[in-house]
């Protein structure tokens, strides 16, 4: 679908861009050409696209893959892309948030045009859910690098940026323009791609880490108490913070706990 296409939609359909749900329509031609690329995908893959929008990037990755889910919170272009484009995917209408039966252990291939308020949770939410997944592309506004890509102790490291350290390799592959949507939002975006390193980031995890920065300022043990009795048998201090912990050191510790727990 071109350009001309997209607006004549819009026009005709009455399909304008809903703020509540962050909608910015994707119109580049060369971008989405380069976001379907970076998802690398093959013939026997699941694909799983967050927010298709108008279908910008759904009808190419249609064309890849024949096991293709999209989830699109609203109603209006849910309907739109099943039944009148007829897109070969699963059309979820629903709240991605609140959704649970997806197959998310299945799905090795996420795509998404990430609105910023949600941005947080619902990458939270994958890194939780989809564990088989080995490629994730998302397109977020640029001033998220900073939480996205962030180092310990810096103001900006947090649950986001561990988690993601430990999925894989973090790259910003290219930056989007505002004119390239509809409307040109307040913000220039960029599109991440994400590659698994391989080690799946355990059940519980995410909880674990969202405990651990709850407050900030706090020591380690005031947010997490179970922290204690372990901290010492890892070589960490007892006044020790979360901001200063690598992620991998985050992950022992949670690893350590368990494992207490369960000798316990």
């Amino acid at each position: 679908m071109q350009l001309k296409e997209r607006l004549a939609l819009i026009n005709t359909k009455g399909f304008m861009p809903e703020s509540k749900f962050g909608q910015n329509f994707l119109c580049d031609e060369d971008i989405i050409g380069s976001i379907v690329d970076l998802c690398e995908i093959g013939k026997g893959d699941k694909v799983l696209e967050i927010g298709p929008g108008l279908g910008s990037i759904s009808f190419p990755i249609s064309e890849l893959t024949d096991d293709f889910t999209v989830v699109e919170i609203d109603k209006r272009l849910a309907s739109f892309l099943k039944d009148e484009l007829e897109l070969k995917a699963d059309v979820i209408t629903s709240d991605f948030l609140k959704l649970n039966d997806y197959g998310a252990d299945k799905m090795n291939v996420v795509v998404s045009n990430l609105p910023f308020y949600v941005m947080t949770d619902i990458m939270k939410k994958l890194f939780d859910e989809c564990k088989n997944a080995r490629k994730m592309v998302f397109m977020v506004e640029k001033d998220a690098l900073a939480r996205i890509m962030a180092q310990p102790n810096t103001k900006q490291y947090g649950p986001l940026s561990v988690l993601v350290s430990l999925y894989g390799e973090a790259r910003h592959e290219f930056d989007v323009p505002r004119n390239c949507f509809i409307p040109a939002p307040n913000t220039t975006s960029c599109v991440i791609s994400l590659t698994s390193g391989g080690e799946k980031i355990p059940a519980g995890f995410v909880k674990f880490v969202n405990r651990a920065f709850a407050m900030r300022r706090k020591k380690l043990v005031n947010n997490i108490k179970e922290a204690g009795p372990v901290l010492s048998k890892l070589g960490l201090a007892e006044n020790t913070r979360a901001e200063q912990l690598t992620p991998a050191q985050i992950l022992s510790l949670y690893n350590a706990i368990i494992e207490s727990a369960d000798k316990g």
